[in-house]
């Protein structure tokens, strides 16, 4: 098995939630939260930060941390198929866009970021990883946890 710890920013304004496009090594778009992996020795709280800079070109505060989501994607649900299942650990925090001009990131896999309209998402190819924060930034939960989000229709993993 496979495991990845992985810090996102949700940044909602103005009813609009900033996403990333991400491209598939097939060619297909899916949108995303800003962020990934975190690196060896590194605090999620920096990463986060760092990595909603290298994607979106734009600079991020983090406001407060929502939660952390735990999900095994069986290897036949995973979209890089080496017969292994794969943890993601992922880390959200809520931040806030504090400069910046939003451009593609460089020599990366993130081709764009756009302000989406929140009502507009549900219609989009996107990652469970947006469910998740959007439900960690609607319910605040105490505990920091989310139901699991099933995968499915226009979600993946």
């Amino acid at each position: 098995m496979s495991f990845r710890l992985a810090a996102y920013g949700v940044c909602i304004e103005d009813g609009r939630v900033l996403l990333a496009c991400h491209n598939t090594a097939a060619g297909r778009i899916n949108w995303t939260l800003p962020g990934g992996g975190v690196e060896h020795m590194e605090d999620p709280f920096d990463a986060v930060v760092r990595e909603v800079a290298e994607e979106t070109g734009l600079d991020a505060v983090v406001e407060r941390l929502l939660g952390v989501d735990s999900r095994v994607i069986p290897a036949a649900e995973r979209t890089v198929p080496d017969g292994h299942p794969h943890q993601n650990v992922g880390i959200f925090y809520q931040v806030r866009i504090t400069g910046g001009h939003i451009r593609p990131e460089p020599n990366g896999e993130i081709t764009g970021a756009v302000w989406t309209p929140l009502p507009e998402v549900r219609g989009l190819h996107r990652s469970s990883l947006v469910d998740i924060g959007l439900a960690l930034a609607r319910t605040l939960p105490a505990t920091g946890h989310v139901a699991p989000v099933p995968a499915g229709g226009l979600l993946q993993h």
